[in-house]
């Protein structure tokens, strides 16, 4: 019985297990996304994660303790130099585990496993720099709008009856042009009939 038994072999010899659980924990470290086992990744979180927590302390002891486990100086120089700044400030949760489904071949579950301050799709940070807006102060966003529309469209119609009376008064003056042009037609007949009466007197 397992009674209590919290512990996951992963069936694999102790040597076997620290070896590949240091494996992972540099690759994660190094490229900061990989794709495992759900079981592998629990097992590995528990490995890395208190590792991580040493490196916001970058001593010499510190190093050395951490070296110890990963057996890779690149990683140690990654995780020191890199990774504990970005998560100096996190109390913790450094990794997470996003499910992607069932394996084809024998059909094990799989995930991501990813440290938490490298994804940038997934910071809170985007989320708390949008605005929260209730749903009364939309309401009376919607009707500030209104009233903009409102004082907006005020000056449009006052500059719309401008040009109508501008093309009243352009009637008006086509209208006197056309007058003009009438009365030489008039002076000319009446200089026409002017001969005719002196040749019949």
């Amino acid at each position: 019985m397992r009674h209590r038994k919290k512990f996951n072999h992963l069936g694999r010899k102790s040597n076997h297990r620290k070896a590949m659980l240091s494996n992972m924990a540099n690759s994660l470290i190094i490229h900061k996304r990989i794709t495992t086992t759900v079981a592998k990744a629990k097992a590995l979180r528990v490995f890395i994660e208190p590792l991580i927590t040493k490196a916001k302390e970058d001593t010499t002891h510190s190093r050395r303790v951490v070296f110890s486990y990963l057996q890779n100086k690149e990683a140690v120089t990654e995780l020191f130099r890199d990774v504990a700044q970005k998560i100096g400030d996190r109390p913790g949760g450094y990794t997470r585990i996003l499910k992607t489904g069932t394996r084809l071949g024998d059909n094990a579950d799989m995930c991501f496993i990813e440290l938490v301050d490298y994804n940038e799709n997934m910071l809170p940070s985007t989320e708390a720099g949008k605005t929260k807006t209730t749903r009364r102060s939309r309401r009376s966003g919607k009707k500030t709008s209104v009233e903009k529309t409102a004082h907006e469209q005020s000056p449009q119609t006052d500059e719309s009856t401008e040009p109508v009376e501008a093309t009243e008064k352009s009637a008006d003056e086509s209208t006197e042009s056309v007058e003009a042009a009438e009365k030489p037609a008039d002076e000319s007949t009446e200089s026409v009939d002017e001969p005719d009466k002196k040749n019949k007197e």
